[in-house]
């Protein structure tokens, strides 16, 4: 696109933002906004055109019309909830008309704090709120444990994962510790903390329609009880929550997950000049050893250095707590049986897409071509 052009659109709002072009399997073909994209195989691609013509994408924002659709035999593909692939899919409709997989997900949950806020710019303090916090009983109550507890930025499948890093664990009592060294005690014995005559209390932003971060933000509530901290939850609409909120840093925490990419490169995410409006580092973190290694690990295609960088990177953000890492969860899949080629990999199971294909006898859409 020419540069003249670019300067003169608004790219939230102009036409050719929703008409990409790429080099990619597939084309794009169709956006319908809140309701589906559709693509078409690219028979130019460069490993040879998909052997699936044609990929629709449907928004489907609510769980429970999405399980619908798999009981109705309505869509081929989906992401399952803990519950639902433990016991709702476990019967002989879905064994004979579905295949579930099992992989650990490129994501993680956390609650992010906003640093700006005086109550949490103490170090001291973002260690305390992890030591209240048990992340095992999170993953055992919320996932059915189907997850994992983390302890950085990178996932534990990935060669930045620095496996040195251990989770300090629950343990109340050395939270209570750090909270008095940092000031908070509870003076006038009311149950709260309190520091310079203020309640120790936010509230917690998540989004609607997720009831996993809902469920794991009220047990945050409950541990932080424990130890004398109030906690509210507000559940916001997703693009609410996006603009009029975390982008211009109205929140005090946010409870939210970050989906990665398969190279480990977070500078977007951590680095101290990625904090203006509508950008990642929308908790305001800042560390200079972190920016320095941040850069530096761009700046070379050795993995070996790389590595170094990230392992460093892993221990300072860790103890730096400037989120509260929770947990990252299996990736709980579920395809029709009539597609084959499948191979479940470290990486998942998409990275072969393009080779899956469905044999004629059952197939049952009409092909791009045909329409």
């Amino acid at each position: 696109m020419q540069r003249h052009i670019l300067e003169k659109e608004d790219l939230n709002t102009t036409d050719f933002s929703i008409h990409p072009v790429g080099t990619g399997p597939y084309i794009f073909k169709k956006w319908k906004r809140q309701e589906k994209i559709e693509l078409v195989a690219n028979p130019d691609y460069f490993e040879g055109g998909p052997y699936i013509s044609r990929y629709i994408y449907r928004v489907i924002p609510d769980q429970s019309t999405l399980f619908l659709e798999l009981e109705t035999l309505g869509i081929d593909y989906a992401g399952l909830t803990p519950l639902q692939f433990i016991r709702q899919t476990n019967n002989e409709f879905f064994k004979d008309n579905y295949n579930k997989f099992e992989t650990t997900a490129f994501g993680y949950s956390y609650l992010g704090y906003n640093l700006d806020d005086e109550k949490f710019k103490g170090k001291k303090v973002r260690q305390a709120l992890n030591y209240a916090v048990d992340k095992n009983e999170i993953i055992k109550i919320v996932l059915l444990g189907k997850g994992r507890v983390l302890t950085g930025p990178f996932l534990p499948q990935s060669w930045a994962y620095n496996t040195n890093v251990r989770e300090e664990g629950f343990n109340p009592m050395k939270a209570l510790g750090l909270l008095r060294e940092a000031g908070w005690q509870d003076r006038d014995k009311d149950g709260y903390l309190e520091k310079n005559g203020k309640k120790f209390e936010f509230t917690i932003l998540t989004n609607q329609g997720n009831e996993q971060r809902l469920k794991t933000a009220e047990l945050i509530q409950k541990y932080l009880k424990n130890i004398g901290i109030k906690v509210k939850i507000k559940v916001i609409e997703w693009n609410s929550l996006l603009s009029e909120f975390i982008d211009k840093g109205r929140f005090e925490a946010v409870l939210l997950g970050w989906s990665l990419s398969r190279d480990p490169d977070c500078f977007d995410i951590w680095h101290s000049t990625k904090i203006r409006e509508g950008e990642f580092n929308f908790i305001h973190y800042k560390n200079r050893v972190v920016d320095e290694l941040l850069e530096k690990a761009r700046k070379t295609f050795d993995t070996q250095e790389r590595k170094t960088y990230y392992h460093r990177i892993h221990e300072l953000i860790y103890e730096d707590q400037p989120t509260m890492f929770l947990y990252v969860p299996d990736s709980l899949e579920i395809i029709s049986s009539r597609f084959v080629g499948i191979v479940p990999a470290p990486i998942g199971i998409g990275y072969n897409f393009i080779k899956w294909w469905v044999p004629k006898e059952k197939q049952r859409y009409k092909t791009a071509i045909q329409e």
